[in-house]
């Protein structure tokens, strides 16, 4: 059996709120994670809007069904099959929206990635393209089988938050340890925020980064 690669042209959507003009000071980029579409995670950042930033929230290019063979649809990233085709994918995608999403100024660039899309994030973040001053990791992690040498150099002068809800099922000990293990690599000191909710955004922590 002979395996074949090829490119072809593919379509694929994101979404907005606000506008990307010369009056706005800043941009936020929110990626969603696994089982979650754009377009639902994307209202957890409206006020956000309402104070004048423009939040553009990509969608993983794979979509499934959540339970069975109908109902709810999610999205993903990527799995573990074909992996580096399928980031290669994205990232290629979401440096598209970065083309099309140009400010006709420098704005402040704040990322967000919320579980499984803290790594992807971080991936479109080394590919060296986006120009960003805050990153925000919400209840994910940076991958750990990143260029911690390259990583360094990118994040360490940059403000970094990772968030992390004490009821959520997906933070263990474990995980937590391996956190502050990659932030060590990469020679970092994030702000660390705890809340007490579980695997979420809460939009009263969201706000108080934003704007605190």
């Amino acid at each position: 059996m002979e395996k074949i690669d090829l490119s072809f042209d593919f379509k694929a959507r994101y979404y907005k709120l606000g506008k990307l003009d010369s009056n706005t000071q800043e941009v936020w980029w929110v990626f969603h994670g696994y089982g979650q579409l754009a377009q639902f995670f994307i209202e957890k950042f409206k006020s956000l809007q309402e104070a004048g930033v423009c939040v553009i929230a990509p969608e993983g290019l794979s979509k499934f069904y959540l339970a069975g063979n109908s109902g709810r649809i999610g999205a993903t990233w990527m799995t573990r099959e074909n992996r580096l085709t399928e980031i290669e994918n994205y990232s290629a995608y979401l440096n598209s929206i970065l083309e099309m999403e140009k400010p006709p100024q420098k704005v402040r660039t704040t990322i967000v990635g919320f579980s499984q899309g803290a790594a992807t994030a971080v991936r479109w973040i080394m590919n060296g393209k986006v120009d960003f001053d805050r990153l925000i990791l919400w209840a994910g992690l940076f991958p750990p089988d990143m260029d911690f040498e390259k990583g360094a150099d990118l994040f360490q002068h940059k403000q970094i938050f990772e968030v992390l809800g004490k009821q959520d099922e997906f933070i263990t000990k474990e995980k937590i340890d391996e956190m502050m293990n990659l932030n060590q690599r990469l020679q970092i000191n994030p702000t660390i925020v705890e809340f007490d909710g579980g695997h979420e955004i809460d939009t009263a922590i969201l706000s108080k980064i934003a704007f605190g």
